[in-house]
């Protein structure tokens, strides 16, 4: 029995087993009232025949509410957290009980079944421990403000019919203030257990919700990587097996040194997207640098770059830069037929403490749907770049220049930037 509760317990989540601690350590409380209530009351009942059915209905009364409190309890959690329907049904018998019980206990005292002081102080006790399961799950299900007004109600009108009733305003105004010293009592037990669990729940939520971010950002960053990775060299690999087989029509036999090429980069992608799965790849700014002159030389764009000698940057902004020269060249690639000249610019605006770079490129006299403006062309290429430059601060626009050109302008704040010479 020890083993299979033992593997019922282990085999529930972290926030299960907060959950059922806090639950059963609240379906324990309405036990300690009722029998340590009744419990000295049976102790000290007289030994008459009404005394002692008296005692014994009200011992049946206490078990049996004590039982009902369990299912009473955790349907009015389940309405405090949403999770359910308000107990109704279950509410109007635990009242009905505590009733039951008070009228018992009330019973016991007028026919002077209780023997000396303690007898009525045990008395007193229980008519407040037979209304806290009733209390208890009421304040769950109800706003504070409607329990404290509906308990305060309660106690007066309870004052008003025993005064009315017995005579003795004293007693009357005394069991009113028991009555709500009870409630007081059972709202500070139960209220703050039903708000630390949906503060827990809470917190469990937004850990899930933490832990999938987490995942999508870094899907995100991977289809992002894959995307600057493989476009600039797939477009390569097009460009120079297309020339090969141009070549080889003609039986050149510069068409094998091209697809010699055109292997070398395969084999040169393969590592990248290895790099890329790992999460360690960073873009070497000079490095891209030197590549795009060459392929965009060898695709027969005449290609200019200044100020990448002169510039001393931050790794995390060449890194930025690098992704950037290298998703511009890819894009010129795509128009090779039509390109003849790009020209990429460096330059430290000095008064802003921004570094501005700019690639510009001709033939292509329309710009994507939605790139004009901001720049926002379609597709994941500009769109991941913006989100690599975002965090540094950096700003990336796109759109037509003089001429029918095409710009891609890059502005980074570079306050540690120094400049050579």
């Amino acid at each position: 029995m020890i083993r299979r509760v033992r593997a019922g317990w282990q085999r529930r989540s972290h926030m299960g087993r907060v959950d059922a601690y806090f639950r059963w350590t609240l379906y324990a409380v309405p036990w300690i009232s009722l029998l340590g209530g009744v419990g000295p009351v049976m102790g000290g009942a007289a030994g008459t025949p009404t005394a002692v059915t008296l005692v014994g209905a009200l011992a049946g009364l206490t078990v049996l509410h004590g039982g009902l409190a369990a299912p009473l309890l955790s349907r009015s959690l389940n309405r405090y957290l949403t999770r359910g329907a308000t107990p109704r049904r279950l509410l109007l018998a635990s009242a009905a009980l505590a009733l039951l019980a008070e009228f018992l206990l009330f019973t016991l005292v007028r026919v002077r079944g209780l023997a000396g002081q303690d007898g009525l102080s045990a008395a007193v006790l229980a008519m407040g421990g037979a209304v806290t399961p009733f209390f208890m799950a009421y304040c769950l299900v109800v706003a504070k403000r409607v329990f404290l007004a509906a308990l305060g109600g309660a106690a007066v009108a309870l004052a008003l019919l025993m005064g009315l009733f017995t005579g003795v305003w004293g007693s009357s105004l005394g069991l009113a203030v028991l009555l709500v010293c009870a409630g007081v009592w059972s709202f500070v037990i139960a209220r703050p257990t039903g708000w630390l669990l949906a503060v827990i729940g809470k917190l469990d939520a937004a850990h899930s919700t933490e832990t999938r971010l987490a995942v999508a950002e870094e899907r995100l960053r991977f289809g992002r990587d894959l995307h600057d990775v493989m476009g600039r060299n797939l477009a390569v690999i097009a460009l120079k097996s297309e020339l090969a087989v141009q070549l080889a029509r003609r039986e050149r036999p510069e068409a094998v040194a091209q697809m010699v090429e055109v292997q070398r980069i395969a084999q040169e992608s393969q590592r990248e997207i290895r790099e890329v799965v790992r999460g360690y790849r960073k873009a070497d700014l000079r490095a891209e640098l030197a590549g795009a002159r060459s392929i965009l030389r060898a695709a027969g764009v005449d290609c200019r770059i200044d100020g990448e000698e002169d510039i001393r940057l931050p790794a995390e902004v060449e890194s930025a830069l690098g992704w950037v020269v290298r998703e511009g060249t890819t894009n010129v690639l795509r128009h090779a037929p039509d390109v003849r000249r790009c020209a990429l610019r460096a330059r430290i605006d000095a008064e802003r403490s921004v570094l501005v770079m700019t690639m510009e490129n001709d033939g292509v006299g329309g710009v994507p749907a939605g790139a004009a403006g901001t720049g926002s062309a379609p597709g994941s290429g500009l769109k991941g770049l913006r989100e690599r430059l975002h965090p540094l601060g950096g700003a990336l626009t796109a759109g037509p220049g003089p001429k029918g050109s095409f710009r891609l302008t890059v502005e980074l704040p570079v306050a540690g930037a120094a400049v050579a010479g």
